[in-house]
């Protein structure tokens, strides 16, 4: 079984600050009605010139950053609007983890329920992280969800998460998986909640019958 406590492998600095969910994952590539495809949107006018060719001398098309696996990014990092589809994308592009000092609110809550890890550090040592990685001998970047550490070349720092979020990455689970791993739970919360107040128990489909019942029959036939 995969480790799921750790993610481990090249990382690519993306330093300019407030990229938001519009740059990630531009609106021409929500016309979808599932989630497959997203990768060839991430980032699409930062990877691509007006005619669309892959810009050479950007950090994702380079070679030495193909496979690239976390992105070391600038403050408020996914900020913009709420769309799910940037953290889908990321994830489809091969990016298991962003480091940077701050997030988009609603972008921290999709990626993280969907298992993208983000790590807040001050902002001194994503700087410190950036330099390291930015040359292709030293790019490699280690994050260590157990020990909630993150290591690069020159920098070892501490990050910290909530503890559903801990859990779920040490588990292996997404949003749904969480929820479903309190079933027992869920199911002793319900009873009890019944016992207590039997007169709610399956409230709609008794008013819904009494409704029925009171209606006048409609005449059959045609009129």
């Amino acid at each position: 079984m995969a480790d799921t406590s750790r993610i481990e492998g090249i990382a690519a600095s993306l330093p300019t600050p407030n990229l938001d969910t519009d740059q990630i994952m531009p609106k021409q590539f929500l016309r979808g009605i599932d989630k497959t495809g997203l990768d060839r949107g991430l980032l699409y006018d930062l990877r691509h010139d007006a005619d669309h060719r892959l810009r050479p001398d950007f950090v994702l098309n380079q070679p030495a950053y193909q496979g690239a696996s976390i992105i070391v990014a600038g403050s408020n990092f996914g900020c913009g609007s709420s769309r799910e589809h940037a953290v889908w994308g990321l994830q489809q592009f091969g990016i298991r983890a962003v480091i940077a000092p701050s997030f988009g609110e609603i972008f921290y809550s999709n990626a993280m329920n969907n298992r993208l890890l983000l790590v807040m550090l001050p902002e001194t040592d994503v700087q410190r992280i950036m330099e390291d990685v930015s040359d292709p001998l030293t790019s490699e970047v280690l994050i260590d969800v157990n020990s909630m550490t993150v290591r690069s070349r020159r920098v070892e720092a501490a990050f910290s998460l909530s503890a559903r979020h801990r859990r779920m990455f040490l588990e292996g689970l997404d949003v749904i998986g969480a929820t479903l791993s309190l079933q027992d739970e869920i199911s002793a919360f319900q009873q009890q909640h019944w016992q207590r107040r039997p007169w709610l128990h399956d409230i709609a489909h008794a008013t819904r019958a009494r409704i029925n019942a009171s209606s006048p029959a409609k005449p059959s036939g045609n009129r």
